[in-house]
């Protein structure tokens, strides 16, 4: 066992890709109010945008270490946000393996320094962390952003495979140890993950290899909270080996509105966009539309969107990067016969935003919102989860 530095000391190393690296941060920002130093492994371009989401908080440092050039991977590229299509995925996946030796030469020197964490906390798409963890004796926890219900679901579906039983893509699985609370179809489940077993195809195997690094790992931390999750823990850590447990410590971006944190929003120049939407009359009218930085959308179907919510008659807001679009590699052919028409977009807006179905979703929404909130409060399950966590860890240690 590594020996512990005299002050708690966690390494935390998001994968780049915002929607992964945000919740990390917040992560970082939450053991930092509990008195624990974090360090932050990133690289230089992604250390830019971190280190405007930590200039207050003296115990989290940054720690860069150089982004790979592969070939395949144009230069440059060190988030997925900066990729020109997502044609260029999978090589960005292989491009950061590499970033395996400069880690070990940071924990490394850490060693020398005596100043070992008392964990690495890594995203799940950077499984090689855990070999490079074990020999330097420190646990690994892996992160991930979904939920426990779905990551249980992607694992049953990958041990059991029950779409090679059913009678129809259409017909309800089963999947053993894991119990429902509603009917699943194959035809529901992501292509790649109906591929997952296809030996010859590269996304799997990066897959397959990430995943027995994550089954292997001291823990889990779940962005959710228990009581969203109740009766599917169990289950998810029965995936796991060693008696790792999963623990549910989110949301992990309330922990800040716990501690009285407000979000920093730049009023260098008047924003038209926050007056447009104080000028909005009722609370909860304004519908917020955005595809994330990983979608590839074509003009067309952009512009179906567009016209959908226009013909919807609800204020909304449509978030597009401002990017010039090229078709990935056999985009359009694997969009044949999966198209969505403005009507559709229209008729599905106004439901949400004026119809019964929507009103439940909304009250379904804000009953969850006060759950969640509770949940990372003093005493809250997530809170409690997040202190045993970290006393667990420095027991370890101590010893």
């Amino acid at each position: 066992m590594a020996s512990a530095p005299s002050t708690p000391y966690v390494v935390i190393f998001p994968f780049m890709a915002y929607g992964h690296t945000l919740p990390l941060l917040d992560l970082s920002k939450a053991l930092s109010h509990r008195k624990i130093k974090v360090s932050i492994i990133t690289t230089p371009s992604n250390a830019k945008s971190v280190a405007q989401h930590l200039a207050n908080y003296q115990n989290i440092d940054l720690i860069e270490i150089p982004f790979p050039t592969i070939d395949g991977l144009p230069q440059g590229c060190e988030n997925t946000s900066q990729l020109p299509s997502m044609a260029f995925y999978v090589p960005f996946l292989v491009a950061t393996k590499k970033l395996q030796t400069p880690f070990e030469q940071v924990l490394q020197g850490m060693r020398e320094s005596k100043s070992l964490p008392i964990c690495v906390i890594s995203d799940f798409f950077l499984g090689w962390t855990l070999s490079s963890c074990r020999s330097f004796g420190v646990p690994r926890l892996v992160f991930h952003g979904m939920g426990v219900l779905s990551m249980a679901i992607c694992k049953a579906v990958c041990v059991h495979m029950p779409h090679t039983k059913g009678k129809s893509v259409f017909d309800p699985i089963e999947l053993p140890g894991l119990k429902l609370p509603f009917d699943l179809s194959v035809s529901e489940l992501p292509a790649q993950l109906i591929q997952a077993t296809d030996e010859k195809d590269p996304f799997s195997q990066f897959i397959d290899a990430v995943g027995e690094a994550d089954i292997n790992s001291w823990g889990v931390i779940v962005n959710s909270f228990e009581e969203i999750e109740s009766g599917t823990v169990s289950s998810f850590e029965a995936f796991y080996e060693n008696g790792a447990r999963a623990w549910c410590l989110g949301p992990l971006l309330l922990y800040e509105k716990v501690k009285g944190v407000e979000k920093h929003i730049s009023h260098n120049q008047p924003s038209k966009l926050m007056q447009w939407l104080n000028d909005q009359v009722t609370l909860g009218s304004v519908l917020y539309v955005s595809f994330g930085t990983q979608a590839d959308l074509s003009d067309a179907q952009l512009d179906e969107v567009g016209l959908g919510l226009e013909e919807a008659g609800v204020p909304f807001l449509l978030v597009v990067r401002s990017t010039t679009w090229s078709s990935p590699n056999g985009l359009e052919e694997r969009l044949k016969g999966i198209e969505v028409s403005r009507q559709a977009v229209c008729e599905g807006v106004r439901e949400l935003m004026g119809g019964e179905k929507g009103r439940d979703a909304r009250e379904r929404a804000q009953a969850l919102g006060r759950v969640a909130w509770r949940a990372v409060q003093e005493g809250g399950s997530s809170n409690q989860a997040l202190k045993m966590l970290i006393d667990q860890l420095c027991a370890c240690y101590a010893q």
